[in-house]
């Protein structure tokens, strides 16, 4: 059918949302027809490969408002330039879809005007939620995201709650489509790690302040579960520190456990065993977790800030709520942990909704994106 190139902030081997979203999505692309190759940002980590699938990690400097940064800008775009180039050249891609835009958006961007290549800009929720603020506090990349949402021959976003935040860069959120993240149904279990506690509550993400894992050691430790049920909050991150002393300050010290970043199928395995599954984030734009939760049968307590209310129904099949009201969070928690009919209510329905996010239909509705969009290759 056509070459897809999925033009990535960060792929593998580092671990979040965007690189599980491309992994996940690329094979399912080749099996609809597609050629699918994938450019990401080249950050000096050592690359990967994937069967019949190439991979290109491709330098993105931006310029930077001093004289020095734009005279050394001067010098590294040029290479940058020759690079996208190059695999252009290689891959002659019908379309660019940008995935979570960064630095790999703007040189997106560029390409295809050099080189007339539909470009198509999905956004994970990076526009509220990165780490760094960079939206916020860069003009170089606002101004980018704006001129590629005026370049866009079609904007995907992984959540409503996404799509409406472009509004503030001068995109119709109608005219956004809606394409959510998935969960691969029948991903492997791994062993059980030896550290892992009888009863716990888990969380599960990277370790900054947006994730809210402040607020879900503040809220266990206001629940008053018991001795017996500990909070296994795993992944890895710059608040990991904070966090301990934070538990540590709460007399939680030896009830929190942090073990750091855990394989995928730990993660599974871990998850299964949960009590309940906590997501506890300031915001949101979908959460790929909140469904490897409803998967896994556990009660799931979502953050109500955000895309989680478009995964599931507050009662149904999970549990909404602020997390920043550390007495409705713990409230919640209680109820997940204590109350015997919700639990089985909860764990009875979240397969069933889990069900209907594969990453099939992620890959169908990219397809249909692409179907309508006037294909040309590179000169």
């Amino acid at each position: 059918m056509s070459v897809v190139a999925l033009v990535a902030s960060s792929f593998l081997p580092r671990v979040g949302g965007v690189e599980e979203h491309v992994y996940r999505l690329a094979p399912r692309l080749q099996a609809l027809g597609h050629d699918v190759v994938i450019w990401t940002v080249d950050r000096g980590d050592p690359p990967v490969t994937l069967p019949g699938i190439t991979i290109r990690y491709l330098p993105t400097p931006l310029p930077a408002a001093n004289v020095r940064s734009t005279a050394r800008f001067a010098w590294d775009g040029r290479r940058a330039l020759a690079a996208w180039i190059r695999a252009a050249r290689a891959d002659r891609p019908d379309v660019l879809h940008v995935q979570c835009f960064g630095p790999n958006g703007t040189w997106a961007t560029v390409t295809s005007r050099l080189l007339g290549i539909p470009l198509v800009v999905g956004t994970h929720g990076e526009t509220f939620m990165d780490a760094d603020r960079v939206f916020e506090t860069s003009v170089v990349q606002r101004r980018a995201l704006r001129s590629a949402l005026n370049r866009a021959a079609a904007v995907t976003a992984c959540s409503k709650f996404a799509a409406d935040d472009l509004v503030r860069f001068g995109q119709d959120p109608d005219q956004v489509d809606v394409v959510f993240n998935g969960v691969d149904a029948d991903e492997p279990a791994g062993p059980e790690p030896d550290w892992l506690p009888a009863r716990y509550v888990l969380g599960t993400g990277r370790l900054v302040p947006v994730k809210g894992f402040d607020l879900l050691v503040r809220a266990f430790a206001k629940a008053d579960l018991g001795d017996a049920v500990q909070l296994v909050i795993a992944g890895a991150g710059p608040e990991q520190g904070a966090l301990l002393s934070l538990a540590a300050d709460l007399g939680m010290g030896e009830r929190v456990v942090l073990p750091g970043s855990l394989p995928r199928d730990q993660v599974v395995t871990v998850m299964r065993r949960a009590e309940a599954l906590v997501v506890p984030s300031r915001v949101e734009a979908f959460g790929i977790v909140v469904l490897e939760g409803l998967r896994a049968g556990v009660p799931v307590v979502a953050t109500s800030r955000g895309g989680a209310g478009e995964i599931l129904t507050d009662g149904v099949d999970g549990l909404l709520v602020d997390p920043v009201d550390p007495r409705a969070l713990a409230g919640a928690l209680r109820r997940a942990i204590d109350d015997p009919s919700l639990r089985a209510r909860l764990a009875a329905a979240g397969p069933q909704t889990a069900a209907h996010f594969t990453w099939e239909r992620v890959a169908r509705l990219d397809d249909a994106v692409y179907r309508s969009l006037p294909f040309r290759r590179p000169r």
